[in-house]
């Protein structure tokens, strides 16, 4: 049997989890950075931002957001309103990965239960 759009998300956001506490945004890639959320395994546009509307995180998207070319740079990652994006441009990496962590953990718990 396939699973719902809910269980989809929910492993996707597990493994979003996973990746980010193996410490795999940390390991830059041969030019760059590894980017938060487009180089990870969840992402259909493979760091070229997002092929047309698949993207599943897309639903945590403010929706003047969701036409810009990596819609899931604005997704707020707590009650401040950071993002992604913003926290690329103010805080250290260190707090863009308590900030996500954080996000994943409440929108799985939300997902479970």
């Amino acid at each position: 049997m396939p699973l719902s759009k809910r269980e989809n998300l929910l492993l996707a956001l597990k493994s979003e989890l996973e990746f980010l506490d193996q410490g795999r945004y940390r390991e830059p890639l041969a030019w760059r950075p590894t980017l938060i959320f487009e180089d990870s395994p969840i992402c259909l546009g493979g760091g070229s931002g997002c092929p047309g509307g698949d993207c599943m995180l897309k639903r945590f998207v403010p929706a003047e957001y969701q036409g810009s070319e990596v819609p899931c740079r604005h997704i707020p990652l707590n009650e401040r309103g950071e993002t992604v994006d913003s926290l690329y441009r103010t805080g250290t990496h260190e707090e863009l990965e308590t900030a996500l962590r954080n996000w994943l953990l409440a929108r799985i718990k939300e997902l479970e239960g």
